[in-house]
């Protein structure tokens, strides 16, 4: 049975719309007495030269130059020449061709003139100029951050003006009761009034595009501001409409994860640490992973000085606890089902809920004064990397802190002595692009991480209420924020050290684990591997691979460069070794 081919909005598709778009007018010709401006020409004068109505400079002349400079002679009437000026530059850019140098010339007036343009023009003016910058920028930051304007303001254009046909005036968001069931168009799912971050992470993201190019940098921030400013806009409406929601569910009883503000929290008198005191400290991990793993990074945090590891074994196999436990700083629980038959709630499908679970119990019983919750491929990297590494640390946080942030250093993969981790790219030396670091993937994955950019907590112990969170701790339903955030410490981040551990476990991270999108609205790191995956198999994955995680040279010395590249003599068989001795004959335990 035939089907009927679908029907198209634009006739003929797409051999329609680019015949039609490609129907631009021809280039503006110049009369006998008639020239293009220069390159050179001095701008300073233009500002205080007055245009009249009339164009009387351009006497009897009716060549299309003349006609276009009498129509925005009209236009600026009694006003600056500059802004004339900038109008022609503009209309000659949307005919067929332009003298060659005036986009040097466009380019050169918002280099030198930005100030006074930002004064004089209105926000019309302003989005063609950044349209003009998308058709001819003289960098490739130009031609981007202009095109994606050009697409925001115009896409805008087209649904603000259809909305005028609702009856609704557009300073007042829709009815929240009155929800269509429909669905949107392309299989897309809806913009999560409560949660969603579609808008901040798209002006979020053009805002840091802006701050790459000095000359469309004043004009892109300029119209991302006013946008922001304007109560007529669908950003507007949305997050107006989220306040209306979420005062709604707050007075059903039902609490957002957005309502989650931080705050500080007292640090009782009695936990305060005179200065020059020594620091106990101790790790909680709830850890599924071959015994060698477990053993490496316990012997790691037992070489930095920790009174005691807490192991909480997910998948307990024959012999590990055994092994692992006979050390005197280090206490094994098997999570089993008697395990979980004495705790208060039933074992809980999701791992995050386990991890939680577990290192708060740890957290409420702990006879250190600090606790830390880690995952197993993690490694506390103080600045000094020893015991008085650890101290040095914990004794320069002041005792109003509740505890300490340390931001997270994903390991490269390297056969170098050395374990060579790199930082966010926030820390660097001087602001840098990301796709300077990642070529290929640094656009959309601006980090560079594959793994967490959050970090770890280190929390003092003995405080009331406290739920440990795999990034954060919480009282009262708030986030602990009176942390301290040192410079010289991190948590290292095994997270792919190498292919095969990649790519073994890539599937459960796509599909249970921590590359599962949260939202659907933007590209995101399972986007990417399934693309290019898809695209080309193995090879597409190791494309990736290599570029975002291989301790390539290239990527070495950038980082070092810029100071986004951390040095580690780790040598965590030899630790284990000494810890815990000999390796038992026990099997692997299984991925997740």
């Amino acid at each position: 049975m035939s089907r009927n081919p679908p029907k198209n909005t634009y006739p003929n598709g797409f051999d329609g719309v680019l015949e039609q778009m490609g129907k631009r007018m021809a280039p503006i010709a110049y009369g006998e007495d008639e020239a293009p401006f220069p390159l050179d020409l001095p701008l300073g004068p233009l500002k205080d030269k007055p245009i009249h109505l009339e164009a009387p400079e351009l006497g009897r002349s009716i060549s299309p130059y003349a006609r276009k400079y009498r129509e925005l002679a009209r236009e600026f009437h009694g006003r600056s020449a500059l802004l004339h000026l900038h109008g022609l530059l503009i209309a000659h850019s949307r005919r067929d061709a332009q003298p060659d140098h005036f986009p040097a010339l466009f380019c050169r007036l918002w280099d030198e003139q930005s100030e006074f343009l930002l004064e004089h023009l209105d926000a019309r003016w302003l989005v063609s100029a950044a349209t003009t910058f998308g058709d001819h920028g003289l960098t490739p930051e130009q031609r981007q951050l202009g095109q994606t304007l050009s697409v925001l303001f115009n896409t805008m254009k087209l649904y603000e003006t259809e909305r005028l046909y609702s009856g609704h005036p557009a300073d007042h968001p829709f009815p929240l009761d009155q929800r269509s069931e429909g669905n949107l168009p392309m299989q897309m799912d809806a913009f999560s009034i409560t949660g969603g971050g579609l808008d901040v992470n798209m002006l979020g993201r053009l805002w840091q595009q802006s701050e790459q190019d000095s000359t469309i940098r004043p004009l892109a921030q300029r119209l991302l501001s006013l946008l922001i400013e304007d109560d007529k806009t669908v950003f507007r409406r949305l997050r107006t409409m989220r306040t209306r929601k979420l005062k709604r569910m707050k007075k059903a009883g039902v609490r957002m994860k957005s309502d989650r503000a931080g705050r500080a929290i007292e640090v009782p008198s009695y936990l305060h640490k005179p200065p020059g005191s020594l620091h106990s400290w101790a790790t909680v991990s709830l850890v599924k992973a071959p015994v060698q793993q477990i053993a490496r990074f316990a012997a790691h945090h037992l070489e930095l000085g920790a009174s005691e590891v807490q192991l909480y074994l997910d998948d307990a196999q024959p012999g590990v606890a055994t092994y692992l436990g006979a050390h005197p700083r280090v206490h094994v629980t098997e999570c089993d089902a008697t395990f979980w038959k004495a705790q208060k709630r039933p074992r809980m499908d999701s791992h995050q809920q386990r991890q939680v679970w577990v290192a708060t119990k740890a957290y409420h019983f702990s006879k250190a004064d600090w606790l830390t919750h880690i995952d197993v491929d993690e490694y506390l990297l103080p600045a000094q990397d020893d015991a008085q590494g650890m101290q040095a640390l914990l004794g320069s946080t002041a005792n109003h802190k509740a505890g300490i942030r340390l931001l997270p250093a994903e390991m490269l993969a390297s056969d170098t002595p050395e374990a060579l981790f790199k930082l966010l790219p926030k820390l660097a030396a001087s602001p840098i692009p990301p796709e300077d670091l990642y070529p290929n993937f640094g656009n959309v994955l601006p980090f560079g991480f594959l793994s967490h950019t959050k970090g770890k907590i280190m929390l003092r112990t003995g405080l009331d209420g406290v739920r440990l969170g795999v990034h954060t701790a919480m009282q009262g339903g708030f986030d602990i924020n009176n942390l301290h955030r040192p410079k010289d410490a991190f948590v290292g981040h095994a997270h792919a050290p190498d292919w095969d551990s990649f790519l073994s476990h890539l599937e459960y991270r796509l599909t249970r684990g921590s590359y599962r999108k949260n939202e659907d609205e933007r590209m995101q790191l399972q986007d990417i591997l399934n693309f290019m995956r898809q695209e080309d198999g193995d090879a597409g994955l190791r494309l990736f691979y290599d570029e975002m995680c291989k301790a390539t040279p290239e990527l070495t010395r950038k980082l070092e460069a810029q100071g986004l590249l951390l040095r580690r003599r780790l040598d965590l068989d030899a630790k284990a070794l000494k810890h815990f001795g000999p390796l038992p004959d026990v099997p692997e335990a299984r991925d997740g």
